[in-house]
């Protein structure tokens, strides 16, 4: 069984990574289009706050014994609820996104705390979740969909902070090669 301090711990680790992961950047570089896929760094972060909202909202609905229909569908369809998403957050100010990444991280730790550690371990508690205890549907919508954006976040960075290197001299630094090799074998593993 998960303790709650586990969850939060899980949850805390996985978000300090993400703002090391993104510390090193200028906005210029959080707004730069394509840094991951079609997503720009902010896109990103604004998706995990979308189903950090969401998964709010669906714990909400739980403690008020109503069936979270909105986040079932997510869990369902990812990708949909990310192209919805996509859409809804284009060009927003990067002073406001930050503002709620954060506000939905605390959000979600103070919804935990509305739960026993039973409820959000036993997977026959909630019978919407056909069989998942809510500690794995918290688990997927935050610190492990989370956790999955960190090394393409990383490797942005890297890549961002040799374009800046290579400005700065007009030198192609070694590292380029090595980056390339990294990266390559990244993409493999997916």
């Amino acid at each position: 069984m998960t303790s709650i301090e586990q969850l939060l711990d899980k949850l805390d680790n996985s978000r300090e990574s993400l703002l090391m992961a993104i510390e090193p950047l200028p906005d210029e570089a959080l707004l730069e289009k394509q840094a991951i896929g079609e997503w720009s760094i902010s896109q990103v972060l604004n998706n995990i706050t979308a189903w950090e909202a969401e998964l709010v909202t669906g714990m909400m609905r739980l403690r008020q014994n109503k069936r979270p229909n909105r986040l079932l569908e997510a869990l369902r369809d990812p990708s949909k609820f990310d192209k919805q998403r996509y859409a809804e957050y284009q060009d927003r100010d990067l002073d406001q996104i930050f503002l709620d990444l954060q506000q939905a991280r605390m959000k979600v730790e103070e919804w935990i705390l509305e739960f026993s550690e039973r409820d959000l371990n036993n997977p026959k508690r909630y019978k919407v979740l056909k069989g998942k205890a809510l500690i794995e549907i918290i688990a997927e919508a935050s610190y492990e969909r989370e956790s999955k954006q960190i090394p393409h976040i990383q490797l942005f960075a890297q890549r961002w902070s040799l374009l800046e290197i290579e400005e700065d001299d007009g030198r192609i630094p070694l590292k380029v090669v090595e980056l390339k090799t990294v990266e390559n074998n990244y993409e493999d593993t997916d």
